[in-house]
């Protein structure tokens, strides 16, 4: 499909205020489109497509007491559905929190646009109040590729951002998903997240994004181990011996330490074994009246 230039560029407001271009309206159909209406909550429906994933639930227990003392400033922006519902188009945490207050009715204001614009207007309202958090803004980038056939330089002129900006942003999509998760959670930083997709591996990547979060590794430190383990890549077993060292030298020490024996950890895929070494019966049984203790 043909990509409509600008759009986002120029602002929300500029955005709001268009009228599809086959649309010509007089001065008075302009003035009552434009008349912010009382609508009811339950007849609004969220938009199922818009770009934000999840609501801060604190941030809204607090709009919500605000909007009970003084209502709801700003109307929300809706369009009318094919099942007689108001879908919404930009607004929908005043609009959750309009719910939470106990509102019966919302002001709205009630326009028509195409898929693209709701996106474009979704995405931007989220954008400039910098609530998408970077996956969400990613997964964004990437809908108006593949919906809409734009290319990256052209995502870029639609959020008024350089091409590097939404390329990084994308990539972000290579992480392994709970890596993602974890950046979703602020487990991990954005400077975490870049040098992890340095590893293809998506176990490699989930463990040492834990190892991140356990131990507070720094970003240039998570630097150093993903440069290493990537200089050992080219050979299985070194590459098995270097996630090993990362991962579970310290821990097999520890259990060393415990137990006065050797300790081997054998991880495939997440899932292994661990193997005691002992060197008579008496150790043996020395070794079972351990961990029988621990278990009583």
């Amino acid at each position: 499909m043909a990509v409509k230039r600008g759009g986002l560029g120029k602002g929300l407001d500029a955005l709001i205020s268009e009228r599809p271009a086959e649309k010509k309206t007089s001065k008075k159909e302009e003035s009552i489109a434009d008349a912010t209406t009382e609508i009811k909550i339950n007849d609004i429906e969220p938009n199922k497509n818009q770009p934000r994933e999840k609501f801060d639930e604190d941030g809204l227990v607090d709009l919500a007491d605000s909007i009970k003392q003084y209502g709801v400033f700003q109307p929300i922006i809706v369009t009318k559905g094919k099942n007689g519902f108001y879908q919404i188009v930009a607004g929908e945490r005043r609009w959750r929190a309009a719910k939470m207050a106990g509102l019966k009715t919302i002001p709205a204001l009630v326009r028509d646009y195409s898929e693209l614009e709701i996106l474009e207007i979704s995405l931007l309202e989220n954008l400039q109040r910098e609530n998408l958090n970077p996956i969400e803004e990613a997964k964004t980038y990437k809908r108006f590729m593949d919906e809409f056939h734009m290319k990256q330089d052209e995502v870029a002129e639609k959020v008024s951002k350089s091409r590097a900006t939404v390329a990084n942003s994308l990539r972000l999509l290579n992480l392994d998903g709970r890596v993602q998760e974890m950046l979703i959670e602020e487990m991990i930083s954005m400077g975490h997240a870049r040098a992890l997709l340095g590893i293809s591996d998506g176990n490699t990547q989930h463990a040492l994004a834990t190892k991140v979060f356990d131990e507070k590794l720094s970003v240039r430190e998570i630097e150093k181990l993903v440069k290493k383990y990537n200089e050992d890549k080219p050979e299985k077993k070194k590459k098995d011996n270097t996630v090993r060292e990362f991962l579970y030298s310290d821990l097999e020490n520890n259990l060393k330490e415990i137990l006065g024996s050797k300790v081997n950890i054998c991880d495939k895929n997440g899932k292994g074994t661990i193997e005691i070494e002992y060197y008579s019966k008496e150790d043996l049984d020395r070794i079972y009246e351990m961990l029988y203790s621990i278990n009583k």
